[in-house]
């Protein structure tokens, strides 16, 4: 019922302006640390200005009583993408590691399976922190020691009602630091690297493998690319996308 609600008020929404006889296309966009001061809709006095959010905010509807069931970053994901509270899922509290094996069952009900039932093309960009199953060479082992990323990563997104995805495991902070496009890792890991809160205390990030083409200064630029890009190509086509 949750998750038929939201969905509901994300298409809803979308219908305001929308031709009656074509579904709208559904754009969620979940940012981590933003706090309702950081942006100029809600807040006129803060320091950088949004003004492309001013501009959707004042041309759509702004919603300023929002609840959440956790302030982290998994429970969060979860409770977005199934409409349940987060501690029905075995992680009654805190996150999951890089590491960590799926969370949300496949036959677990997601906003993104609802909307591809009803014709809708689904896709996952960026920060999933909601686990997928690393092939391992020892499956007890659950360290990023013991991964193979040569091998394909299992029931991740794409268990969970997305045609596509591409993004990182888990927090930006969290090893092993790879992109993964549908299920397969892009790029071998080619180095070790790490930042101590010592040598930077905002800026931090735990060693471990790192992809050729990842690099931890390049992450956001990159997957606003690869929105965007997603976006135009499916612009191209009949089919509505999420």
């Amino acid at each position: 019922m949750i998750t038929r609600l939201l969905l509901s008020l994300l298409v809803t929404s979308c219908f305001l302006h929308a031709d009656h006889h074509k579904l709208p296309n559904v754009v969620f966009i979940l940012a981590d640390d933003l706090g309702i001061g950081d942006v100029s809709p809600t807040n006129p006095e803060c320091k950088i200005k949004t003004p492309h959010l001013q501009k959707m905010a004042d041309e759509g509807i702004t919603f300023l009583d929002a609840h959440s069931s956790s302030a982290v970053c998994t429970p969060t994901r979860y409770g977005v993408l199934t409409g349940r509270y987060n501690w029905r899922s075995r992680l009654a509290r805190g996150v999951l590691r890089g590491t960590s094996d799926h969370l949300i069952p496949a036959e677990r009900a997601t906003v993104a399976h609802l909307l591809k039932k009803a014709g809708y093309h689904t896709q996952m960009i960026g920060k999933w922190h909601l686990g997928w199953d690393w092939a391992r060479v020892d499956k007890k082992e659950k360290k990023w020691e013991n991964i193979d990323f040569s091998k394909p990563v299992k029931n991740g997104p794409d268990i969970n009602g997305f045609d596509r995805y591409y993004g990182h495991c888990g927090s930006l902070d969290m090893a092993p630091y790879v992109w993964v496009d549908t299920g397969k890792v892009t790029a071998l890991p080619d180095r070790m690297e790490g930042v101590t809160s010592k040598q930077d205390r905002y800026g931090w990030y735990r060693k471990g493998p790192m992809g050729s083409d990842f690099h931890i200064d390049e992450v956001l630029p990159h997957l606003f690319d690869k929105g965007i890009a997603y976006v135009k190509e499916r612009a191209k086509t009949k089919k509505p996308f999420f």
